[in-house]
């Protein structure tokens, strides 16, 4: 499929349910106030908004600010997610040495570990997220992964195969004309295109060199004039779903974000707690209400006040009624209340969400050792090696593809070949526990030299792990030979 024809519909009409679920679940994820009343105000939410917090229309007070409250538990559910998989970074390994020397200069110079990290949390708030590999001979001289998010790409799926895909993003808009930069990947060539048109037209097609942004692409196009040989057979782009399957549209082969209902209401329902409690507290400021004769007068148009923090009075004429003294207003606030319905709030929304409560903090927070902690967390623990399964197919694909550009552009001396990926723990084992462990696998004659060292060093390559066990064999005696085995018997 090329690239789209001018004045063509954007973005693609049949995307326009999937944009609109995208844009709720980014206004949550943002916790900006204003996106959370726009999304709840557009023509497809008006119904669901109007009986929400952030739906509902206030007219607006001069000098009075919006006492609506908002608790970025979205925000913080994504980013947990992000660090169960990537707070430890992951290890990749390939069998050639030369490619493993190379793979690691490209991951620790490129940044990958940090790359993944913010993929995974906006995979964890908009659904997923796209993987794609690049690279710029006048910026670095290694091909860049990077990032594209799920509401600026047109992916085109076969079997659940991503199998081309077009991203976009606006270059320049004035409010009436949007210059927007299309990028289409496909097996073995990019496209890429400018288009101007308008909010939600393309328009037509214009020359790349009508923005400084992409004129250096035009150099970089071949024969056809539109697209960029890459010399490999290989989508160099790839589509990371945070997990699976997506509730709302049952067979669709995009992901399902954390916040698939109900979290909604539960984030509402959170929001409405705490604007209801800061309530409380906002009308339980003391006031004093006192009658008019103990003002004291300022003369003729400059008003009366009455001053609070005065000691002494003189008597005042005023009639010894019982209406007539100073009183205190200050209603009670209801903590214990509002404090019991957020936390259940919380505590259903992560668990809505796929983790456990003690993952953020609520409950008893007291020492462990890590198997308490993730027999503590194992809720959360199992969405986590969900979500590593759904992450490790295109992540080693892309990491492939980029020892292949890099074979063919930058280092033409390695063997590239598909790394294998291990996730870093996220809940690393104490030395003790762990040794502890190791005995009593060694009293059962359950475990090789070999494996303990792996288990005590899991980041160790295997060069690593092979001098480790002969240097031991070596201190134990356990590496010479066995004397009855050292000749053939006649």
């Amino acid at each position: 499929m090329p690239l789209p024809d001018n004045n063509a519909p954007w973005p693609p009409p049949h995307l326009a349910k999937t944009l609109a679920e995208i844009r709720i679940d980014d206004a949550w994820y943002s916790g900006d106030q204003a996106k959370l009343t726009a999304a709840y105000r557009t023509e497809s939410t008006r119904r669901d908004g109007t009986a929400r917090l952030w739906g509902r229309r206030r007219a607006p007070q001069p000098g009075k600010r919006d006492t609506r409250l908002h608790i970025p538990l979205a925000g913080d559910i994504a980013t947990t997610s992000a660090d169960l998989l990537f707070s430890e970074p992951p290890t990749f390994t390939v069998t050639d040495r030369a490619t493993q020397d190379r793979l690691d200069e490209l991951t620790d110079a490129d940044g990958i570990a940090n790359t993944l990290l913010e993929s995974a949390e906006i995979a964890a708030a908009l659904g997923g997220v796209y993987l794609r590999v690049t690279w710029d001979h006048t910026l670095v001289g290694r091909p860049l992964l990077t990032t594209v998010h799920a509401d600026a790409a047109v992916p085109e799926f076969s079997f659940g195969l991503l199998r081309a895909v077009t991203f976009w993003h606006e270059l320049a808009s004035d409010g009436a004309t949007v210059l927007r930069h299309l990028e289409r990947h496909e097996p073995g060539r990019i496209l890429h295109a400018l288009y101007q048109g308008t909010a939600d037209n393309l328009g037509r097609r214009v020359p790349l060199t009508e923005h400084p942004a992409v004129a250096p692409l035009a150099e970089a196009l071949g024969p056809d004039g539109e697209s960029i040989e890459t010399g490999i057979d290989l989508l160099t782009a790839a589509y990371v779903r945070n997990i699976g399957p997506n509730r709302k549209h049952r067979g669709s082969p995009l992901g399902r974000s954390d916040y698939a209902a109900p979290l909604y209401d539960l984030f509402d329902a959170l929001d409405t707690t705490w604007t209801s409690w800061i309530r409380d507290i906002r009308l339980a400021r003391a006031r004093l209400i006192i009658p008019d004769a103990y003002l004291r007068d300022h003369g003729p148009g400059r008003g009366a006040s009455f001053d609070d923090d005065r000691e002494i009075w003189q008597l005042l004429n005023i009639p010894p009624t019982e209406q007539g003294g100073i009183t205190l207003s200050q209603f009670a606030i209801r903590v214990e209340e509002h404090e019991r319905s957020a936390e259940a709030a919380t505590r259903q929304a992560v668990r809505s969400a796929g983790y456990s409560a003690q993952t953020f903090g609520i409950g008893d927070q007291v020492a462990a050792t890590a198997t308490e902690v993730k027999a503590r967390e194992r809720k959360s623990m199992t969405t986590r090696g969900k979500k590593t399964r759904y992450y490790s197919p295109p992540l080693g694909d892309m990491l492939h593809v980029m020892l292949l550009l890099d074979q063919r552009m930058f280092t033409p001396g390695i063997t590239p070949e598909r790394p294998r990926t291990v996730f870093g723990d996220t809940v690393a084992e104490d030395a003790a526990t762990l040794a502890q462990t190791l005995s009593l696998f060694q009293q059962a004659q359950a475990v090789s030299v070999d494996t303990k060292v792996r288990m005590i060093h899991p980041e160790w390559d295997e060069a690593a792990v092979q001098a480790e066990v002969g240097r031991i064999l070596t201190e134990t005696g356990q590496a010479v030979p066995d004397p009855m085995q050292a000749g053939a018997l006649v």
